[in-house]
């Protein structure tokens, strides 16, 4: 997903650029649609673009996944309890269009762990279904359920969801 963020962010910012300087030479009948284009467009992807610069550290650890039957998810924002977690979701925010993970905990917590767009859904959903769902407590399992597609991760992603020994 960092190549595509990449190419998403940076390319389109440049090629607002491309848009602004073949525009100025005039030299063709689209050059006001180039120089209109790119001006109008140009603050869009510097804006998108400067959101998602923190997504591009090296060794970024968005968050980290303890299992086990204490099992816990600890990021930046704090860390919970897999058994407390009410409902996990992947979000897009509508004003920097990045995604986050929003955990609700049964105490009426949220915590959102930004993803910069780094982790895509199918990913996401194998992560939380590997990794987190053995652990759930059964109602919060059977939310994940109504939400994760497994036909679809089988299909396209080739995973297949393990029945896991608890601990």
């Amino acid at each position: 997903m960092y190549w595509w963020m990449f190419l998403a962010t940076l390319g389109f910012l440049i090629a607002c650029i491309f848009l602004i300087i073949h525009g100025l030479k005039f030299n063709s009948k689209y050059s006001l649609f180039y120089l209109g284009g790119g001006i109008i467009l140009t603050p869009f992807y510097l804006y998108l673009t400067l959101w998602s610069l923190p997504g591009f550290i090296p060794g970024k650890v968005l968050l980290t996944i303890v299992q086990g039957g204490n099992g816990k998810i600890k990021s930046k924002k704090g860390t919970v309890f897999i058994k407390n977690i009410r409902n996990i979701d992947l979000v897009r925010n509508p004003l920097n269009l990045i995604n986050d993970v929003v955990v609700e905990t049964f105490d009426d917590k949220k915590i959102k762990i930004r993803t910069y767009n780094i982790l895509d859904d199918l990913g996401y959903q194998m992560m939380v279904d590997q990794y987190i769902y053995p652990y759930m407590t059964e109602n919060a399992r059977k939310v994940w359920d109504r939400k994760v597609d497994l036909d679809k991760l089988l299909k396209i992603a080739k995973y297949e969801r393990q029945e896991q020994k608890i601990d």
